[in-house]
Formats: C-alpha cells, sequence, structure tokens
C-alpha cells in the first residue's frame, strides 16, 4: 500500500472513530438529560384532569419613543407547559427595530420573554407580540383524599416549598402559633388536617377586595385582606404545618396548591381556591397559569420576587412609553 493510500486510511480510521465517540457521548448526555428532566417532574398536579378548554392569548411589550432612545430591554412573563396546561406558539410578530427575542427559563418553570432595542429614534413604535394557544386542564378532586399523607421527608425540589417567601411568613411565630392550635386534634386524616386551615381562614379572615398588598401575616393580625393576601395567610400556615404549598399566578389573580404523597411516597400538588367559591383539592379555572411559586431571583432585581412582573429597562438613554400586553383573544383569531 502507498503511502498516500496508508495515511488516507489512517485519517478515515480517526474520522469514523471520532464520529462513533461523538455519536455514544451524544446518546449517554441525552439519556442523563432525560433522567435529569424526569427526576425534577416529581410531582403530578392532583389525581385527575377534567375537561380542558383551548384559547389564545397574545403577550407582548409595546415600546413609543417621544426623543431618540437606546439600549432598551424588557422582560415580560408568559406561559409555559404545566402538568395541567399545554402551551404552543401560533404567531410572533415583531418591529425591525427589535434586535433579539429570546425566552429564559427560571428554576421554578418560569418562562420569560426578553427583547433587546438598541435604538428608537423620534416619534418611532417597537414592538413584540406572541399569541400562545393555551391549553388548560381543570382539576377534579380525588375520589379517596385519606389515601394522600403528609411528607415525612419531602423531595429536595419540594423543601423550597416548606421556607418563608416574600409576604409569606411561615416561620413567624403568631403564624406557627396558629397553625398548632388548628392541629392539634391529630386524630383526623392528613387530608383533613389541611382542610381544616383552609376552613379556617375562609371563615376567620374575611375577604375584602382591593387595597394594597398586606400578605398572610397581615391578614392574620386584621382578620380581612384580599385573595391574594387570603392565599399567602393559608400558604404560611400550611408551611408552619410541614405541608409545602406554593401560588399558582393566573392573569389578574391567584390561587393555592399543596403538596401530598400517597403510601408510596409519590407526590401531587393539589390546588384550592382560598378566596372564591370553595374549591378545595379541586379547580376550575382555565386562565393560563403564568408562574408558580413565590421566591423566585432574577438578574433585574436584588432580591426575591413573589411574582416575576413585565419590566422593562433602559440601559442607555432617552425615557419612552411602555405598555405590556396580556390579553384573551375572541374564538378564531
Amino acid at each position: 500500500m502507498r503511502t498516500g493510500q496508508r495515511l488516507r486510511s489512517v485519517i478515515l480510521t480517526a474520522l469514523a472513530l471520532a464520529i462513533i465517540t461523538t455519536t455514544m457521548s451524544d446518546a449517554f448526555a441525552q439519556r442523563k438529560r432525560t433522567r435529569k428532566k424526569k427526576k425534577s417532574n416529581i410531582a403530578s398536579l392532583g389525581e385527575r384532569r377534567g375537561t380542558p378548554k383551548r384559547v389564545n392569548w397574545k403577550v407582548g411589550i409595546v415600546v413609543q419613543a417621544f426623543a431618540d432612545c437606546g439600549g432598551i430591554y424588557g422582560t415580560a412573563q408568559v406561559p409555559n407547559v404545566w402538568p395541567e396546561q399545554e402551551v404552543k406558539i401560533v404567531k410572533e410578530t415583531s418591529s425591525r427595530q427589535v434586535r433579539r427575542i429570546r425566552y429564559r427559563f427560571g428554576k421554578s418553570n418560569t418562562k420569560q420573554m426578553m427583547i433587546v432595542i438598541p435604538r428608537l429614534g423620534a416619534g418611532q413604535v417597537a414592538q413584540t407580540l406572541i399569541t400562545f394557544e393555551v391549553t388548560k386542564y381543570s382539576i377534579l378532586a380525588p375520589q379517596d383524599p385519606s389515601l394522600y399523607l403528609i411528607a415525612k421527608s419531602p423531595p429536595s425540589l419540594i423543601k423550597t416549598y416548606l421556607g418563608p417567601s416574600p409576604k409569606i411568613e411561615s416561620r413567624n411565630t403568631k403564624i406557627r402559633a396558629q397553625a398548632k392550635e388548628l392541629l392539634e386534634n391529630k386524630q383526623q386524616t392528613d387530608w383533613k388536617q389541611v382542610e381544616v386551615i383552609y376552613d379556617w381562614v375562609r371563615d376567620n379572615v374575611k375577604y375584602r377586595n382591593g387595597g394594597k398588598l398586606k400578605g398572610g401575616l397581615a391578614a392574620l393580625r386584621d382578620k380581612y385582606g384580599d385573595y391574594e393576601d387570603l392565599t399567602s395567610l393559608f400558604i404560611a400556615l400550611c408551611r408552619a404545618s410541614k405541608v409545602p404549598a406554593r401560588t399558582v399566578w393566573v392573569p389578574n389573580f391567584c390561587y393555592a396548591e399543596f403538596y401530598l404523597e400517597d403510601e408510596k411516597k409519590k407526590g401531587y400538588w393539589f390546588p384550592c381556591l382560598v378566596a372564591g367559591p370553595r374549591h378545595f383539592g379541586e379547580m376550575n379555572d382555565h386562565r393560563p397559569i403564568l408562574q408558580k411559586g413565590d421566591n423566585i431571583k432574577v438578574p433585574e432585581k436584588k432580591k426575591p420576587q413573589r411574582y416575576l412582573a413585565e419590566h422593562v429597562r433602559v440601559r442607555g438613554f432617552g425615557k419612552p412609553r411602555v405598555r405590556f400586553v396580556r390579553q384573551q383573544l375572541p374564538a378564531g383569531k
């Protein structure tokens, strides 16, 4: 065999080995990612899904400049996939001034749209509008609630919902004392213990619409609050009772979820509506879920956030007018 042929043979063999090695590495990485993904999806929502409802929602940011502006950066919370929610993008429109659109995913499965507008001249309007098709299922109450137990040693991902959050003061002495008083009857099932907390908040803390957010502790003290205050109080009392709980955010509203396990230690999140019609362990709200959780860190804010609100910052010059869009579209749009 000539020297040139031998050299080509060696090169081809090396390339083949490289391709095989890369393929095996990619396959191993894919299996690793799959295992990690399965591990993170530690809890299903409820026991049974009910009726789905499919609706289109438009989400976006509109920026209008009255004078030259530069270095505009914005974020907006958008719906993400959950066990009871399916999401897909059906339309995306953006002005030429918007250089970049991307999505940022947080640890609590949050999803934010992020845009950058390098420069916007006087009188110009730039916008990014995304239409999402959201299919959300109602959640039916479990047929036998007595099967579900308070987790003695919840997974680390769930333990984060046992600590305090902004306006959810689960370690406050008054919150802890009230929780202890409510759960004196240890003969009740674990499901019933959570239900006792739920009914006590509804029966003893009056719903009062409007006003500035007070939080769970203030609602306990004043014996009244709006839907967000009552939800925060219920969650705080659950956490003080070693029951993981969190806030579920939908457009212009929120409700709660609490976590229990079956005898095989499989975890479930059960929703409940603290303010409004009585829904415990079930939910028929079909508005899209924007966020689950109430203690989330983002680079734009120094402190943890209850809710990742829309945000626009001008890092360069100028002061534009900003309008955030979040609206349900008529059927067929």
